[in-house]
């Protein structure tokens, strides 16, 4: 009973950061707009350290192992840092909508990374979803035309694909790590890291903005305070209760909140092919969580 009441605590912290997430794409378009990339995540990042500094006291379990830094550093530099610098890039490239899509292949990458890393067997099913959803990615990209939510769709997917395999070592990561730090620890780790480090891109790349409009600030405080803290939070705590390649599965419906958030919020739209190319993405990815069912057992004779 403590089992699956646990689990369903998972499943649903699970659901609940995947439609934060789906959200996010959508909020950094917008802040996007007024800010630049760098500063939007060092805000982002800011923001939710100090939410952690403050609730410090609740930080639960830690159980330093040497050699830990290692992995923690891995942790820190796949997501915030790199992961953070590849979706920016990909989000002043291609659509919310189109960059949601592409994060379907999260679970498919983690399959595949967790067969060459640490031997896990991986079917001819995932292999073969694994190859036809990144078919419907690519599809999805060259169906695109540039507009003003999408300048240059081929691009912005591409990078958005290299944030997926940095998504791919920071899951990895944390599922190693969650038995001896806390859901709050890990994400909050994250957080303290990437504030130096975007701190550093931001003064590089663009000066101090100093005019930002209401809605650009809600933007920062949204991405900063609900997305950082409470969807790492929530998916952090999800993994740590569930085997990885099940946790990481949820991701697949990032995709669902992004796009209708983004439809109802942006006004952005799939045309047909892309529409077409976003089911062979969900086609390849349901393919490759499918397992046939094992043969009965024959009855053996009682002794």
């Amino acid at each position: 009973m403590q089992e699956a009441k646990a689990r369903a605590q998972a499943i649903v912290c699970l659901v609940l950061a995947m439609a934060i997430w789906g959200s996010s794409f959508v909020a950094l378009k917008i802040a996007f707009a007024e800010v630049s990339p760098m500063w939007v995540i060092f805000g982002r990042m800011a923001l939710g350290s100090l939410v952690f500094i403050a609730a410090w006291r609740w930080r639960g379990r830690i159980d330093y192992r040497t050699g830990d830094w290692k992995y923690l550093l891995g942790l820190a530099v796949s997501e915030p840092c790199l992961y953070f610098v590849f979706e920016a890039l990909a989000l002043q490239n291609t659509s919310a909508a189109q960059a949601g899509m592409v994060t379907a292949l999260l679970p498919l990458l983690v399959a595949v990374a967790a067969y060459g890393l640490l031997g896990e067997r991986i079917s001819r099913a995932s292999l073969i979803g694994f190859l036809t959803a990144v078919g419907g990615v690519v599809w999805l990209s060259l169906s695109g035309s540039a507009d003003e939510h999408a300048p240059a769709p081929i691009l912005g997917n591409f990078f958005e694909f290299f944030a997926m395999v940095c998504a791919t070592g920071y899951v990895l990561s944390v599922k190693y790590l969650s038995t001896r730090y806390s859901a709050f620890v890990l994400t909050a780790m994250q957080a303290f890291v990437g504030v130096p480090f975007f701190l550093a891109l931001a003064l590089l790349s663009e000066p101090v903005p100093l005019a930002v409009s209401r809605t650009g600030i809600v933007a920062v405080v949204y991405l900063g305070v609900i997305v950082t803290v409470g969807a790492y939070g929530l998916y952090n705590f999800g993994v740590s209760r569930l085997p990885a390649s099940q946790a990481s599965a949820f991701v697949n419906l990032i995709p669902l909140f992004s796009l209708l958030i983004a439809v109802l919020l942006l006004d952005e739209t799939l045309n047909t092919r892309q529409m077409l190319a976003a089911m062979l993405v969900f086609v390849g990815v349901g393919l490759s969580q499918y397992r046939p069912k094992a043969s009965p057992a024959l009855a053996q004779p009682a002794d």
